[in-house]
């Protein structure tokens, strides 16, 4: 992984013309490794020294959930995580701001424990150059997340195979908590549908890497 990251960063940096701030888009389905991997582009990117150098930050789409409350309300929590669980329109009019402001910006973060979104708890601020999205649904064809064709300066689209993401998607269930039939009824019946759409109605991303 660490060429990967170094590559991204090269492009990245690459890109970005100074005094602007470039939008780095990394997609790809539940479990392909998107936190990690932008959370580690980010650390390198905060690590490079320079004259060209300019703090980066880090803005998953998680944090765009809607509350469980909402998506119990319409039937909608057993499927939470596909495109319609999330504030897709507030997500992408915020990245539409977020590509040009020239003042201290906030945005939600998802808690995992609490299994909420919590408000204005990510600043970027007006100095940072790079800002690095993740999420599932960034190059998907479908509107309103079409409308972020144009903002991203860079993509990377991480892709394992289907059983590599079913493995991975499984022992995470598990590991919070469900036993083993509630984990495999949960990753078929959603998380491996979420996956299939990722994968089919994306768009080509700059840099597409594949995992075994």
């Amino acid at each position: 992984m660490s060429h990967d990251v170094s590559h991204v960063c090269e492009l990245a940096v690459s890109r970005r013309n100074r005094g602007s701030r470039l939008l780095v888009g990394i997609a790809g389905p539940p479990a392909s490794g998107k936190s990690t991997f932008a959370e580690a582009v980010v650390s390198r990117l905060n690590q490079q020294g320079g004259p060209a150098a300019s703090p980066a930050a880090l803005l998953p789409m998680d944090g765009y959930h809607l509350d469980n409350g909402l998506l119990r309300s319409r039937g909608l929590l057993a499927r939470k995580g596909a495109p319609q669980t999330f504030d897709s329109h507030g997500f992408c009019d915020a990245l539409l701001r977020l590509q040009k402001a020239d003042t201290e910006s906030f945005f939600p973060r998802f808690d995992r424990q609490r299994d909420l979104a919590v408000a204005n708890a990510i600043s970027v601020a007006p100095d940072v150059g790079i800002v690095v999205v993740e999420g599932n649904y960034l190059l998907l064809k479908a509107d309103p997340w079409s409308r972020l064709e144009r903002l991203f300066g860079l993509t990377v689209f991480l892709s394992p195979g289907l059983d590599v993401l079913r493995q991975r998607l499984q022992s995470r269930w598990i590991t919070h908590g469900l036993d083993q039939k509630a984990a495999l009824h949960r990753v078929t019946q959603n998380d491996l549908p979420n996956a299939e759409l990722v994968l089919a109605q994306s768009r080509p991303a700059d840099l597409l890497l594949t995992q075994d």
